[in-house]
Formats: C-alpha cells, structure tokens, sequence
C-alpha cells in the first residue's frame, strides 16, 4: 500500500503534509502535490494533515489513475519538505469537482 494525492489538492496544495512526512516522499507541481510511491512507507501521518482530505491509501477504489499521476510526475517534480503556505485560492477551490481536467498544471513547482 501507499498513499496518493488526489484531485482536491489541485489549486489548493496545502503542504502541511509534507512537514510530518518521515521520508520526505513529496514532489511540488505547479499547483499540485505529488506522492512517490516507491518512497512512501506507508505510514499514513500525511492522510489527516491534508486540511483539503485530498490523501488517500491507494487501496481504496478508483484510485489507480490517481496512483500513475503521483508515481509518474514524481519523478520530474523537485521534492519538497517544508511547508508552504497554501494557494491564495486555496478555500474557494476546496471541493470543486472535476479540477484534473479545468486546472492540472504539469509545469514543475519550485521545490525546497
């Protein structure tokens, strides 16, 4: 099992999971955070730290698009493990539908 960010961290990235992360597997998109999951350990202290509840355990179903998009951008995005503040339209954006599709961005964020 690993953990996976999904599609309500899209224009939020809250990054108050990667601060507790143990094994700093998170990588920073543009507008988005990824989960390695080679990295992951599985220890799950990032799930209830994400203000947004966008990790999930990839155990649970219809996640596998969500498991392919954090393996594959993770290993082009720059890791980050500090935390940031949100995006400034992070609260208007929490619980939109459909952000992979209106507002995925696949450039790469700064990193640490």
């Amino acid at each position: 099992m690993t953990y996976v960010v999904t599609d309500n961290c899209i224009k939020c990235k809250y990054t108050d999971c990667v601060e507790v992360c143990p094994v700093d597997c998170f990588y920073e998109g543009e507008n988005f955070l990824v989960i390695h999951p080679d990295e992951c350990i599985d220890c799950g202290v990032c799930e209830p730290e994400c203000p947004a509840e966008a990790i999930k355990p990839d155990t649970e179903s219809g996640l596998d698009k969500w498991l392919k998009l954090n393996a594959d951008f993770a290993t082009v995005w720059p890791n980050i493990t500090q935390k940031r503040d949100p995006l400034p339209e992070a609260k208007e954006m929490d619980g939109v539908e459909g952000k992979l599709e209106k507002y995925f961005s696949e450039k790469p964020g700064s990193g640490d």
